[in-house]
């Protein structure tokens, strides 16, 4: 495994979850409450788990293959 694609990796998928978590709950707040709010705690945490799982995940199977 390289590291510097995993780290490359986290920060491109921690980027790109971030965002779409935080636009995901922002729009289910909208609707389902009424007001707009983001829950950052959720969004931060799905983030940093996905960031870790899936660069490590694709670096496996990019060796397997």
């Amino acid at each position: 495994m390289n590291l510097k694609n995993i780290l490359r990796g986290f920060v491109v998928y921690f980027g790109l979850v971030i965002i779409v978590s935080a636009v995901v709950s922002y729009l289910y707040s909208l609707v389902a409450h009424g007001h707009g709010t983001i829950d950052w705690q959720s969004s931060f945490r799905l983030a940093i788990i996905l960031g870790i799982a899936l660069p490590i995940v694709s670096e496996l199977e990019r060796k397997k293959g």
